[in-house]
């Protein structure tokens, strides 16, 4: 038990599914996991461990954010021995040759947050996810015939920005797409010699001004679901 988790650690599996929202993980757990357990409702974040295909894995909400994605991630490494994170989420595409629910593996996060830094110092500012993860997630979506693209990403603390720069960052660091939570994932997993990947759907285009409704995020997110799953086993 944790200030943030109230399960047992026995309860938790030593692979976790990450989504951003809880509602998303007991969908996840309920659709896609047998004999799914309640395990934490602790501040309202509805986390599920069962088995697929035999296989036991954790589902947990992260919260919206670097700090709540931290503290969730660093607990589960640290003091429940999880061994691999592998975040779900969804991404605004930086360019028009993403589509709507193209669905990326992030090879590599740029930040320009402090999270690092306050964390334990480092300088850091674009962390890899887990290769080893990255291999077996490409294989999953081979396997099951699911386009992926592999990208570099931009991790942002800010939401709503008073001037967007999303042209300069991809000019500069080559960066597809932005979203909130995967630099301070990566960032405990490489300080916790842990294991941590990351998969995003798209879900609006700052280059088109192209979006989704939270129905088709909804849907179209159980794609990545199936990859992540599959590259368990």
């Amino acid at each position: 038990m944790t200030p943030h988790i109230e399960a047992k650690k026995e309860d938790i599996a030593k692979i976790v599914l990450m989504p951003g929202d809880s509602l998303r993980a007991e969908m996840i757990a309920k659709e896609f996991l047998e004999n799914p357990r309640l395990v934490n409702k602790l501040r309202n974040n509805l986390t599920y461990t069962g088995t697929y295909k035999g296989k036991e894995v954790t589902v947990m909400a992260s919260g919206m954010g670097m700090p709540s994605m931290g503290i969730y991630s660093y607990e589960l490494f640290k003091f429940y021995d999880v061994d691999s994170i592998i975040r779900l989420g969804t991404a605004g595409a930086y360019t028009k040759d993403l589509n709507l629910y193209d669905v990326l593996l992030v090879n590599a996060v740029y930040s320009d947050s402090s999270y690092a830094k306050v964390q334990n110092g480092s300088e850091e500012s674009l962390i890899t996810g887990s290769s080893n993860l990255n291999f077996y997630l490409q294989q999953a979506a081979s396997n099951l015939n699911i386009p992926i693209t592999i990208a570099n990403i931009y991790c942002t603390d800010v939401f709503y920005k008073e001037k967007q720069n999303f042209k300069e960052i991809y000019n500069k660091h080559g960066c597809l797409a932005q979203e909130m939570e995967s630099f301070s994932l990566f960032h405990n997993a490489q300080v916790l010699n842990k294991k941590a990947a990351c998969l995003l759907t798209i879900s609006d285009n700052m280059e088109t001004h192209e979006e989704t409704t939270p129905l088709e995020r909804q849907e179209s997110f159980k794609k990545m679901v199936e990859i992540a799953l599959e590259s368990i086993l």
